[in-house]
Parts: C-alpha cells; structure tokens; sequence
C-alpha cells in the first residue's frame, strides 16, 4: 500500500490543528472521507439532482439507475444474495431499532429473551430495552473474561426455549475484540434463533461477507467506512425480511393505499418510507469502491501491522493501562495513564495536534464491568502511519511528564 498516495486522496490530513500536523485517531467515531466520495455527492448534486422510483422524466430515472445501483455495490461488497436484501437507512442505530421494533412486534412476547454482550454499544442495547419495556422480555447478557474476550460457554448456557434471537458486536468499539461471530451464530441457529450482527466497526477494516457467517442479519454505517454520514445499511436474509411488518409508514413503502386497506411494496422498498439519501447512498457506494479498490485484505493486514506497533510502544509507557487484549483484536486501542483522567490525557493531546476520543464510547455497561468511567481511545485507519502512533506516544509522554 502506498500510504502517502492514498493520504493524498483525503485533503483533511494536511491541515493543521494549532499549528500542530492533524494526527486523525478518532476513525472508531467517524472516518475522513476521500476526494472521490465528496466529489460524487457535488456531481450528483449539480447534474443529476431528482427524487427516485416516482418520475418518468430522465432526471428522475437516472437518479434512481444511480440510487439501485448503489444498493447493488452494497450488496457485492457484503455478498447477499439479493438486492432485495439491501435496505438504506440512517445508519447503524436506525437499522437497530428497525430490527428491534419490527422483529420485536412480529416476534416477541412477555418472558421472551434476547441475548447481546457486555462490550454493546449503547444503540445495540436501548432499543431492545425500548422493546422491554413495551413487550416485558427479558435481555441476558454474555460475561467476557480479563483479556475482553467473551466467555463462550456462558453464551452456550444462555439459550432457552424463550430465546428469540441473539445482537452482538462483531467488533467492539472499545475493546477492538473481534468476536467469533461466525461461531456464535452456527450455534446460535442449532437452537433455531436468529442473529444480529453489529457491523459498525468491523466493515472498514476486514472482509465481510454475510453468506459466509451466515448472519440473518446485518448492519453498518456509511460514515465510518470512508462514506457521508446519515446513510447506513440493513442486510437481512429475505426469508426473515418477508415475514417482518413495515418499520415506518408513507410513500414508497406501499403498493396501494385506500382509506379501507394499504398493501405493502415489495422488498427492499417495504422498508424504505419516503424519499431515500439517494445521494448519500451514492457517496456510500464511491467509497465502497475506493476501500475495494485498495483490497479489503490489504487494509486489514496494514492495519493489524500498525495495531501491533502501536501496543508495543504504549506498553513501554509507565503506568499505561490498555483495556482489552484479546487474541483476534482490531484497530481499536483504549487506555488510561496512571492518575491522569481521560478528558485531561485527551484535552492536552489535541492541543499538539492529535485527535483521540475521550469517555465512555456509548459503552456505559462495558464501563461498570471494567471499573472505570472511561478511557482514551485511539482508533486507527488505513490512512494512519506509524510516525502518528510515533506522535501519539510522545504525546502521551509529554503528557504523564506534565502530571
């Protein structure tokens, strides 16, 4: 990989933050984009600009040639099946609360179970407590052990006859454990319950594809795999699709509407209430491009290079502690030093020019488990070198020196 061509493609990288070089550590949160994506959305905007699927005018016919064949790169990227199977959304959490309202309503009654993880983000838990509340089911929740590696056999025990379906995290935004998703779900499906899998952190740094793990379902974001934000994805097998009712009602999402009976439009489209981001979903797909363009693989193998680099050169750090050693560990690096809180290590470090996240990562329950209030995250992207975990380090040296 030629780094500095493709830092080259992401203007934002050469900017300065108070007079320091930007060192961009945050990509956990959100990723920067390339020229490519943000050059698709202003084209699209300038020459193509019309709603979809409603006009038969050339505008609106090319915008929507553009628009399905965005959900068609999703589809190849990811390996469903079927286009049908595609369904846009906001992102991450909307397809969360899509799934948990819909499978919830269609699927779910009082005692029922769910089963997630102690490592969820916040938007893979409310929304089933949401659904608690209403229905009265009950979540269960899979212990880990000190390394941030979830405890397989206590899942195993987990299931009942009332267990509806399984939501974890492929990758944890806090730890950077990767899970055996594609294990947890083979056994997952042995007791005949479907499984949800949280690809927020995962799709911008390895290979998916959900025919392989199997997953019944499936979701990410656009903006943390180079895409716009305000744009996301939803697979889901079609099979489970059919059997599911509308999240939302209104245009598109029908076939026919009278004030006696409405019929439902067909898949992907029965999900899609009124007019889609049809730009975003073309930025979604320039960048789906680009990261394939590059090779998922290479990316993955870069960026396991530079994680390892930077554990090696934290740990030679006094008084670092990093939360989450697990043997199959991504891009994710979180950690406190000595004494010094989060917001300090994070404040100080940003005024020489590095961008870390600070707090709890929308992972208050990880938090509680661990005993701590929050940590400082560094999350890395196929843009980031080894001079910036360089940069990091001093930084957090000048930093401990300080206190």
């Amino acid at each position: 990989m030629d780094i500095q061509k493709i830092r080259a493609d992401f203007p934002i990288l050469s900017r300065k933050v108070y007079g320091k070089p930007l060192v961009y550590l945050d990509n956990g949160a959100t990723t920067q984009k390339p020229r490519t994506v943000v050059e698709s959305i202003t084209d699209e905007y300038y020459s193509v600009n019309a709603n979809v699927h409603r006009g038969v005018h050339f505008l609106s016919q090319q915008a929507t040639e553009l628009h399905e064949a965005s959900r068609e790169t999703v589809r190849r990227f990811i390996n469903a099946r079927s286009t049908a199977e595609i369904i846009f959304t906001r992102g991450t959490t909307e397809s969360i609360n899509l799934l948990a309202s819909c499978f919830g309503e269609e699927f779910m009654h009082e005692g029922d179970e769910v089963i997630l993880s102690v490592m969820e983000h916040h938007s893979n838990i409310v929304p089933w407590q949401l659904l608690a509340a209403k229905r009265g089911i009950t979540l269960k929740v899979i212990p880990m052990n000190d390394k941030g590696e979830l405890l397989l056999d206590e899942y195993k025990k987990m299931f009942s006859e009332r267990t509806k379906i399984v939501s974890i995290a492929h990758v944890s935004n806090v730890l950077g454990t990767v899970n055996p998703v594609k294990e947890m779900t083979a056994f997952a499906h042995e007791q005949g319950v479907p499984v949800l899998i949280d690809g927020a952190q995962s799709i911008p740094h390895m290979p998916v594809d959900v025919q392989e793990l199997d997953a019944d379902f499936f979701v990410f974001s656009g903006h943390k795999v180079y895409g716009p934000t305000g744009v996301g994805v939803l697979y889901g097998k079609e099979e489970w699709l059919d059997k599911l009712p509308p999240y939302q009602g209104g245009g598109e999402m029908i076939q026919h509407v009278s004030f006696e009976k409405t019929i439902f439009n067909e898949l992907p489209f029965k999900f899609e209430a009124g007019t889609p981001d049809y730009i975003g979903t073309t930025g979604l797909a320039r960048a789906l491009d680009y990261v394939s363009l590059i090779g998922m693989d290479r990316i993955a193998a870069y960026e396991q290079e530079l994680t390892g680099y930077a554990m090696r050169h934290l740990k030679e750090i006094p008084g670092m502690r990093i939360f989450g050693e697990a043997a199959d560990k991504g891009s994710v690096i979180s950690f406190l030093v000595g004494d010094i809180h989060h917001f300090d290590m994070g404040t100080l470090l940003d005024r020489l020019g590095i961008a870390v996240r600070t707090g709890h990562h929308c992972a208050q329950p990880l938090m509680q488990c661990l005993g701590i209030e929050g940590t400082v995250r560094a999350s890395f992207g196929l843009y980031n070198t080894k001079e910036e975990i360089d940069t990091l380090v001093r930084g957090i040296e000048r930093v401990r020196q300080m206190f």
